[in-house]
């Protein structure tokens, strides 16, 4: 399981990819629906990222063992509402 700090790493390194994607798209060297596509799927990532970081933090606050924490599937995650 990953500890917190490599799903941070993972966070940092899909926002980076987030940012290289639009700037590829500025620059044309995607069209938009590449870059729809593949946001979507990182964006996706991303908060299955979030959702780890939020279940070991509450599980460690509870007493708990963050390593018992697990990535949930997409369409679990992307069916919370905020």
């Amino acid at each position: 399981m990953a500890s917190d700090n490599e799903t941070l790493a993972r966070i940092h390194d899909l926002v980076a990819q987030e940012r290289d994607l639009r700037e590829r798209l500025v620059h044309r060297e995607i069209d938009e629906s590449e870059e729809h596509e593949r946001l979507r799927t990182i964006e996706i990532e991303l908060d299955q990222c979030w959702d780890l970081l939020r279940q070991r933090r509450a599980l460690r606050e509870t007493g708990g063992d963050p390593g018992d924490a697990s990535v949930r599937p997409a369409d679990e995650v992307e069916g919370y509402l905020g």
